[in-house]
This record gives structure tokens, sequence and C-alpha cells, in this order.
């Protein structure tokens, strides 16, 4: 039976916002999971697995979703202290969280097609 990968807080917690960062992203273009694994070349499961924080996913599949919403990947920390970072993703996890609590649960194309004819 292979082993459980342990990973440091700080991992995990930047799984995390990074996939926060990526739902967030999706639901402000109007995007289901749907859509965006279909411009991301993947999956449904892998864009629900990656906003769920996965530690098992692709790094570059996660990265190219992050890519394709329009997330910067990298951002120099103000400080190399571990509990600085810490604190910060954790700042940051926090500020996600609003955000999406502000958001739909769920993100649908409107079901009626717009007439456009003049």
């Amino acid at each position: 039976m292979p082993r459980k990968r342990v990973y440091s807080k700080y991992a995990e917690q930047a799984v995390q916002l990074l996939g926060q960062q990526i739902k967030l992203g999706r639901k402000r273009k109007r995007w289901s999971q749907l859509e965006l694994a279909e411009r991301a070349g993947v999956g449904r499961t892998t864009v629900q697995k990656a906003e769920a924080g996965d530690m098992g996913r692709e790094i570059g599949l996660v990265f190219e979703l992050a890519s394709v919403v329009g997330i910067p990947l990298f951002v120099p920390e103000a400080s190399d202290h571990t509990r600085a970072q810490n604190a910060s993703l954790a700042r940051e996890i926090r500020h996600s969280e609003e955000l999406l609590a502000l958001l739909p649960q769920n993100t649908h194309r409107p079901r009626t097609e717009t007439d456009d004819d003049f």
C-alpha cells in the first residue's frame, strides 16, 4: 500500500488559495466548471479537484486553469519568514472565501436566448 504524502501547512494553504482564486476567476467570467474545462483542455473533474485544493493534481494543469481565468501565478512575498508567509496565505484565503460567499453557488448560462434581431 502506498504511503500517504505529507505536505507542509504552507503548501496546503497555497494550493487551497490557488484553487479558490481559480474558482473566483471562473465565477467572475460567469463560466461553469465545464466551460473552463473545455477552454483549458481538461476534464470537469480536474477543475472540480483543482478548485477544491486537491494536492494530487498535476501542477501544469492547475497553472493552465489559473492562466485561462487570468490569475497571476507569482507575486513576490514581503518577507521570507515562514510565519509571515503563512499569515499572508491565511489572509488571502479568508479574502477569497469572503468574495466567494458573495457569488452564487452555481453558475449557469441564461436559459433564454437573446433576441437581437432588430
